[in-house]
């Protein structure tokens, strides 16, 4: 009989780095979900990053995002770091740039695994990893007309 841990549903997926991509136009919650489906997956970490309206104590009006361009292929190198760490069936991160408001998406990453903690722990270092290490940078412009620049 074998073991719950010999099933292949248990195991990494060959290629399970789905969909990874810098964009210039809105980001979609549902595109990122569908790409992680996996029915082997018991498990699906979703983490989405919206702009807020304040930061340090300071209302926030707008801002902008500019990356290097060799962000989305540092965005893959931390996925595949990911992927190696963790079970991971299906993997998706998506990061706007440009101009957004108060309320955009800013980021949206997605782990399915074949459990649930698993899928919360390889989420979380995919989205941390991915702020700390991706050269993307934040311009926020604030309600008293200073501004700042913000990023990896």
């Amino acid at each position: 009989m074998a073991t719950m841990n010999d099933h292949p549903g248990e195991l990494a997926a060959a290629d399970p780095v789905k969909l990874i991509g810098i964009r210039e136009t809105p980001l979609s919650v549902d595109e990122v979900f569908r790409a992680v489906g996996e029915d082997a997956a018991g498990g699906t970490a979703l983490f989405v990053g919206t702009v807020r309206n304040h930061d340090g104590g300071t209302d926030v009006d707008r801002l902008g995002y500019s990356c290097h361009p060799g962000a989305e292929a540092e965005m893959r190198r931390i996925a595949e770091k990911v992927v190696a760490e963790y079970p991971v069936r299906a993997l998706a991160t998506v990061h706007r740039v440009g101009d957004l408001e108060v309320g955009d998406l800013a980021v949206v990453v997605a782990v399915s695994c074949p459990h649930r903690g698993e899928a919360f722990d390889a989420c979380r270092k995919l989205i941390d990893d991915l702020k700390r290490e991706v050269p993307i940078w934040k311009h926020q412009t604030f309600s008293d007309g200073t501004d700042e620049w913000v990023g990896a």
